[in-house]
């Protein structure tokens, strides 16, 4: 069985049930805490009564500076949204380190954007280097993967689809919630990724419900592919895609065709002009909520709850008063 692992200022909480055990150990940073599997189970087999969960304040597990590298529409029911007819080439792309937050702090708007989409995602958190030219069979996942964390990989549209710029439109800083747990796996946990499921609300409606067996190229493909150019470490994070449901949706084919034929500030004031009138893109006020595990509980990341604010530091309307 996984070991659920809380990070909070005052440092390191293995939680059981309702009830956190603090981690006697000097790791300050994830990578730290991964080389010292001995402290965590030393900590999950203590008969200490804990502290209340509920009283802590979970900060991400992944302690920064770290890589923060994600995979690029790797669910079958995102790659339809986005337009594809069939299962895409794989591809990443960085995301800054910067923008990892915590499971409860609110997601900023840049007053720039306008169209601000949310995307659940599976973040694996690596606990032995991945050097280029790496191979990773299925069977060699516990080697290099410690852990699994719950990520919201946020995106501004606008700056992501005009300027074809990845980097910035998912990096402004509170664009990764994570956490709140790091579900440390035993090899065993390993077959049951596939049954993980991936599921997302804003301000109670559900708008992606995706299990890990909707992925197009798995942890173990993905490593393999990722290794061909670049190093992974201890303690670095790769987010592995996000199920269909985003606000964001690909127009339809024959509204694509027009688009084609204009210029392309014609075609991108069209288009954003379309997207102006989509509700689901983020505003300040609304709560996302979103979780990831499997159906028997064996693994399970969590729930995360953040709410949306805009740069200026106005929280926006409750949902229901914008209803």
């Amino acid at each position: 069985m996984s070991t659920h692992v809380l990070r909070t200022a005052d440092g390191w909480w293995v939680v059981r049930g309702d009830r956190a055990v603090p981690v006697e150990t000097g790791a300050g940073t994830t990578a730290e805490l991964v080389a010292d599997r001995a402290a965590v189970r030393a900590a999950a087999g203590s008969g200490e009564p804990g502290t209340p969960v509920a009283g802590l304040v979970a900060l991400s597990p992944v302690t920064t500076p770290c890589r923060v590298v994600a995979q690029m529409v790797n669910y079958r029911s995102h790659a339809r949204d986005s337009g594809f007819t069939s299962d895409v080439p794989p591809a990443f792309f960085r995301k800054a380190s910067g923008s990892v937050s915590g499971p409860g702090e609110a997601v900023v708007r840049p007053a720039h954007v306008q169209f601000l989409d949310y995307e659940v995602e599976l973040g694996l958190v690596m606990g032995a280097s991945l050097p280029v030219g790496t191979v990773v069979q299925e069977e060699d996942l516990p080697s290099y993967v410690a852990g699994l964390v719950l990520t919201d990989d946020v995106s501004a549209r606008e700056v992501q689809l005009t300027k074809t710029q990845f980097y910035e439109s998912k990096s402004y800083p509170t664009f990764t919630p994570t956490g709140p747990y790091l579900a440390l796996l035993e090899p065993e946990d390993f077959a049951h990724l596939a049954n993980l499921r991936l599921r997302l609300s804003v301000n109670g409606e559900l708008r992606q419900d995706r299990t890990v067996a909707d992925m197009i190229v798995r942890p173990a493909r993905a490593l393999t592919l990722l290794a061909r150019f670049q190093t992974l470490d201890p303690g670095d994070l790769l987010l592995t895609g996000t199920p269909g449901g985003t606000a964001l949706k690909a127009p339809p084919k024959p509204v694509e065709k027009i688009g084609a034929l204009l210029p392309p500030a014609l075609k991108w004031k069209a288009f954003f002009k379309s997207q102006a009138r989509n509700p689901r893109y983020l505003r300040a006020g609304d709560v996302i909520t979103a979780t990831i595990a499997t159906p028997d509980g064996r693994i399970d990341l969590g729930e995360q709850r953040t709410p949306v604010t805009d740069a200026n530091g106005h929280p926006g309307r409750a949902a229901h008063d914008r209803r």
